[in-house]
């Protein structure tokens, strides 16, 4: 299906050019109603049904497991963050002297500290895959970089699906099958991808699934989404929430202490995860996200800044060749010659919303963004280069 653009699903005003969802995504219409309404509800807690902790929350998972394509809603905990997901996979995972953990240069710091703490506490080592300096190919040789560096010594692969700040794309399929033959584990942090870029956990299969919700899944700060795999099935929780033991359902009983947890994933489930405003707001954002095609995003995505990209490529900006980069999300490195203080401040003038990240002016859009407003960011740009 060939999607048009979604403006009316949101209140952006018409004079802002939003290109940021990768930093922090705006809200649908139906997601402001959500919200506004369990707020709305906490005012009168007398009619808020005990079962609200938690037939809500068996939804969102249910939702969430559909957008992924797993098979067990049990496999799904609600985080509030994608370090806390990454800190229950580290207190998860026990490394020998000398076993490797293979991230990607330049990787988002919420993915590096954990990997890097747990390396200390059993002597392990660090490996990066580095960017390629040959520009050429660039995409096609990192891949190739990240699978020459697995081998029997590796015990963790963690990496995004796409490269955070340029958009490179990861061949995942690849790395699984690369992981399984070193029995490396293979950890995911899905939060730039998920929701806006075609991914199955029956077709990747990872060990683990991290997601922030606040970017390309539509919902509030705060909150986050973690699959699970069998590796992890009998794990210990970094907390000990009550709600995730079996028959806490059952108020009258509650000190009826349970030594067993709800099957699988539910015990990573963070503490108060059932909250009646964060919940519903995700249920409403997931329901939209699901009406949509991840691959008509990105056909959307492209069709909208395929032209602007070829004028940036014309006038010596460097931006990954299409087979290795993601379309909603990607870094355009722009000429030395660019005055970045200049631009920044051109943008500002024009309401123009962007992320500078490294060498990086990293693009973000989605279906409520136009062709207009890529051809506007992309006049800006222009105008930079001498």
């Amino acid at each position: 299906m060939k999607l048009q653009h979604q403006k009316q699903l949101f209140t952006l005003p018409e004079n802002i050019t939003y290109l940021n969802i990768a930093s922090l995504s705006p809200s649908f219409k139906s997601i402001e109603e959500a919200g506004i309404k369990a707020v709305k509800e906490k005012s009168t807690p007398h009619l808020i049904p005990s079962t609200n902790f938690f037939e809500p929350v068996i939804e969102l998972k249910k939702l969430f497991t559909k957008l992924i394509h797993a098979d067990n809603y049990n496999r799904i905990a609600n985080i509030p963050s994608v370090s806390y997901g990454l800190a229950t996979v580290a207190n998860n995972t026990q490394l020998k002297e000398g076993d490797e953990i293979l991230l990607v240069e330049g990787q988002f710091p919420s993915n590096y500290y954990v990997w890097d703490t747990l390396a200390k506490k059993y002597n392990a080592v660090i490996k990066i895959a580095e960017q390629p300096e040959n520009k050429i190919g660039k995409g096609k040789l990192w891949n190739e970089t990240i699978l020459n560096s697995i081998s029997d010594k590796t015990a963790v692969i963690a990496l995004g699906n796409i490269h955070w700040a340029n958009g490179t794309i990861f061949d995942l399929k690849a790395i699984r099958k690369k992981a399984t033959l070193h029995n490396a584990l293979l950890i995911i942090d899905g939060s730039q991808s998920v929701g806006a870029l075609p991914f199955s956990i029956k077709e990747i299969q990872p060990d683990a699934l991290i997601c922030a919700g606040y970017k390309w899944l539509f919902g509030p700060y705060g909150c986050g989404y973690a699959y699970f795999g069998s590796k992890f099935d009998n794990g210990t929780p970094i907390e000990e929430n009550w709600s995730n033991r079996l028959n806490s359902e059952d108020f009258s009983r509650l000190t009826n202490y349970q030594s067993q947890y709800k099957p699988l994933a539910n015990r990573y489930s963070v503490g108060e995860h059932g909250s009646f405003i964060y919940v519903q707001m995700q249920i409403a954002a997931i329901k939209q996200l699901l009406q949509w095609n991840p691959e008509d995003i990105q056909n959307y995505c492209l069709s909208i800044t395929a032209s602007s990209i070829e004028r940036l490529r014309n006038a010596g900006c460097f931006i990954e060749e299409n087979t290795y980069r993601a379309k909603h999300l990607f870094g355009v490195e722009i000429p030395k010659s660019v005055n970045l203080q200049s631009l920044k401040d051109k943008l500002s003038k024009e309401n123009i919303f962007v992320s500078f990240r490294g060498n990086y002016i990293r693009i973000s859009c989605h279906l409520y963004n136009t062709e207009n407003e890529i051809i506007k960011l992309t006049d800006c740009i222009l105008s930079e280069i001498s």
